[in-house]
């Protein structure tokens, strides 16, 4: 098994006026046959969403997508968790 590495994002979007309270977690985790896995969970905070897990035989190409959904989800609103403070951005 190739030594990959392994690292995850973690994104919220809150905005009290609209009840919103989302979550996006991004990770990339090797698989047992070599391959490499970006897996994505979101939802509401508070439960525990939903998951989508894609698998790719190259690294290059699940940290291309890992890159690409993170920028998509900042795009939208999402930030960093420790940007956030009570519902609001700090």
């Amino acid at each position: 098994m190739t030594d990959h590495q392994t690292y995850s994002t973690d994104l919220r979007r809150i905005d009290p006026e609209r009840n919103m309270a989302r979550f996006y977690l991004l990770s990339i985790q090797p698989t047992l046959f070599g391959g490499i896995s970006l897996i994505r969970n979101w939802g509401r905070i508070g439960t525990s969403g939903q998951v989508k897990i894609e698998t790719y035989d190259r690294p290059e190409e699940a940290h291309r997508a890992f890159r690409r959904l993170e920028r998509v989800k900042r795009r939208r609103g999402y930030v960093d968790p420790r940007q956030v403070e009570g519902g609001n951005l700090v």
